[in-house]
């Protein structure tokens, strides 16, 4: 079965209010531009290792995949999957056959 990267996105955006449930501060914005990671993200390390094991889990639950985002592959790439909600949805669903 093909996740579509709309349901990935759905995803991420359970994810981020998850997130923005148990942070102090500034919420985390729900678009596809939002940055994830970089200058211009507004997580720092351990608010992107919460979203992404969140996302892991999201994806186990729902989908019955197991699949460790942060991978050798990932962190590998020239471009990081993880620099927004749209750059990690893309690479999901290349990665998951979506």
């Amino acid at each position: 079965m093909a996740i579509e990267i709309k349901q990935l996105q759905q995803l991420i955006y359970r994810s981020i209010d998850e997130l923005n449930a148990v942070r102090d501060g500034t919420l985390i914005e729900k678009s596809e531009q939002t940055a994830l990671y970089g200058q211009n993200s507004s997580l720092d390390s351990v608010d992107l290792v919460n979203l992404l094991l969140s996302v892991e889990e999201l994806l186990e639950d729902e989908f019955d995949i197991e699949f460790t985002i942060a991978n050798e592959k990932a962190m590998s790439l020239k471009n990081s999957p993880f620099k927004t909600v749209s750059t990690l949805s893309q690479y999901l669903a290349e990665e998951l056959g979506g």
